[in-house]
């Protein structure tokens, strides 16, 4: 080790998040000072990194002298004191670095995705067992990594070119995650992400970088998209078509066409009069230049907060439609770059990555979760579900009425009167201030006809505009859709379910689909916060699971029991109607006309992980009992 080598980590330390190093300090050591005071962090302020721990100077500048020592010491060929910590003795450690309770539930989840209680890849025996998997999205790439692992034949259909899915094809200006970088990431894929919170360029390398590790493209047929899946009784096989004629069968089908994958145009009068161009967002012309434009964004949700201010410094004039405001939290480290000390950190700190992903984990998952159930003894169920709820009400509306001081106009428009979580929760990236601008109007009315130069709103306001967005969402309750989806007797998976009343059991299997599993299924979405690709690889390793048992069984079929599905589903509902996204004071894409939330999942993250850990056999009709089921 030079001199140099020294000095460079001794300024990385500097740019440490204290609460993920003092668990490494300890895991390195082994002393057991550094679980006692006054070595232990304070509690995170909402989903704050909290790098400073808490510390007075001069015990940060001590963690900051040790950690120096103990890792130059690894280096040096200093064994790790404590390499593996699970069970109780993890618990400990997630408690001193989230600075406040942790349940074990958490350290046997998190053991795996530390690597610390790794499980092997899962290995079929020898099987005519073959899949194919709709969409080459975070979900479908997942699926094959994992199917390829268990050596299960597959095959990939993608409608796009290349990998990627919704980072493929959303291509606005400022696409990019609210979920952070190194969280949104498979947890056997790591990468030196170059912002905290990752755009959408990035991101889609990622992908990219990942299919070239593990060849995924010499698996998957691009350009080609499916059009309609039948289940044939007799050979236990799904046939699926495509829109260029091919046919191709398999003894299993998995989609992973994921829930934002379908555009939803809305149907507005006069919409093929306008004479600019008109395109949803997920549409976003290669060619558009919006210099010196005049823009109307129709909607003011997730996408829209992402595109409102990435233009609104380019055109001349922009108007955006709000039919109701949003609750919007601030994060310090939305735009920030990650430093190169904290890269060299990744890098050179041995376990340092996996607790500041540990901590991500326990600020943006479940953390929130307790506090979206309905208080039925809450005195102010108008305006929030319960106390702590409306704790968070009072702190988004300071930081409004802070980010919109001077304006109380604007203070009126975007502060929402449903409680907080209601809808989904997004993130500030510049919302306030691009509304602020003096050319910049927000219009609280829905669009009710689009007129050959501009817009007309529900209180009759008119705006001319060269060009007119549609931030307006997807199809979410549309599973599958537009694909023709058939099982057994013929039945047509739409119809099972109705135009939006999906369901499924985990989200993954229906009744009377024999072989078909699904991920980002029905109630599955997260709400109150997270990675969905943590919910992804419980899915996948669910699925590869009862793939496994199926080849160690010799089964031809599986078909998920009604009873089984009817519970779970009961359960789910039961779930939701305790929950915040049943609160009659506001819409939002969760649940349906009718009232039931059919997208996100009521269950915390740990919860779904512990469902989903194991396939049992028992839930399920196996080939034999297949026939048997139709007369059941």
């Amino acid at each position: 080790m030079t001199v140099d080598d020294r000095s460079a980590l001794t300024r990385a330390l500097e740019h440490a998040n204290l609460p993920s190093l003092v668990p490494v300090l300890h895991q390195l050591t082994g002393d057991p000072r550094w679980l006692r005071e006054p070595y232990r962090p304070t509690r995170s302020r909402g989903m704050d990194d909290n790098d400073s721990g808490g510390f007075s100077p001069e015990v940060a500048a001590e963690i900051k002298r040790a950690a120096l020592d103990a890792v130059l010491a690894h280096e040096a060929g200093t064994p790790v004191a404590v390499p593996a910590p699970t069970g109780e003795y993890l618990r400990e450690l997630l408690e001193l670095a989230n600075g406040e309770p942790t349940s074990a539930e958490y350290a046997d989840m998190l053991a795996e995705d530390m690597g610390f209680s790794p499980v092997p890849p899962k290995a079929a025996p020898p099987t005519d067992i073959d899949v194919i998997i709709i969409g080459a999205g975070v979900s479908g790439m997942l699926a094959a990594i994992k199917l390829a692992e268990a050596g299960i034949e597959h095959v990939v259909l993608e409608k796009n070119q290349d990998v990627g899915g919704s980072w493929y094809e959303n291509t606005y200006p400022g696409a990019g995650v609210d979920t952070p970088s190194h969280l949104y990431s498979y947890s056997f894929a790591p990468r030196d992400w170059s912002t905290h919170f990752g755009k959408r360029d990035e991101v889609e390398q990622y992908l990219r970088d990942v299919a070239d590790t593990y060849d995924l493209r010499a698996v998957t047929r691009f350009g080609t998209e499916v059009t309609s899946a039948t289940y044939d009784e007799d050979t236990a096989t799904w046939t699926v078509r495509t829109d260029d004629g091919l046919e191709i069968t398999s003894r299993v089908l998995i989609s992973a066409t994921g829930a934002l994958n379908r555009p939803k145009i809305p149907e507005i009068p006069g919409m093929n009069s306008f004479r600019g161009r008109i395109f949803h967002t997920a549409a976003w012309p290669g060619d558009l230049d919006l210099t010196g434009k005049r823009v109307a964004v129709v909607g003011a949700g997730a996408s829209a907060m992402q595109v409102v201010p990435a233009i609104a410094g380019t055109v001349a004039r922009l108007a955006v439609f709000q039919r109701s405001p949003q609750w919007i939290a601030p994060n310090d480290v939305y735009f920030s770059e990650v430093d190169e000390a904290v890269q060299l950190l990744m890098a050179r700190v041995p376990f340092y990555r996996v607790w500041y992903r540990a901590r991500l984990a326990w600020n943006f998952n479940d953390r929130v979760h307790p506090t979206l159930q309905i208080d039925p003894e809450w005195e102010h169920p108008e305006r929030s579900v319960n106390a702590a709820n409306d704790g968070h009400r009072r702190v988004f509306t300071r930081y409004i009425e802070c980010e919109l001081q001077g304006r109380p106009d604007l203070i009126a428009k975007a502060l929402p009167d449903y409680p907080p979580f209601g809808k989904r929760m997004l993130l500030d990236n510049g919302w306030y201030r691009a509304l602020r601008r003096d050319h910049v109007d927000l219009i609280t009315e829905g669009v009710t006809e689009i007129t050959p130069d501009g817009l007309r709103g529900s209180d009759g306001t008119e705006i001319d505009v060269d060009i007119i967005v549609l931030a307006t969402g997807f199809h979410t309750h549309r599973f599958l859709w537009p694909i023709d989806v058939r099982g057994r007797s013929g039945a047509s998976l739409a119809e099972t379910w109705g135009p939006e009343n999906a369901h499924a059991y985990l989200g993954i299997t229906v009744p009377g689909f024999p072989n078909l599993f699904m991920t980002c299924g029905p109630g599955t979405a997260l709400g109150h916060g997270g990675s969905f690709i943590t919910i992804a690889e419980c899915q996948v390793r669910y699925i590869v699971d009862l793939l496994t048992a199926m080849a160690e069984e010799d089964l031809r079929a599986v078909e998920v029991r009604p009873e089984v599905e009817a519970t779970y589903t009961h359960e789910h509902d039961k779930a939701h109607s305790r929950m915040l996204w049943t609160h009659p004071g506001m819409t939002n894409w969760y649940r349906n006309a009718a009232g039931r939330v059919v997208s996100t999942m009521p269950w915390r993250i740990v919860d779904y992980w512990r469902m989903t850990r194991h396939a049992d056999l028992d839930d399920y009709y196996a080939e034999a009992d297949v026939a048997d089921a139709v007369v059941r």
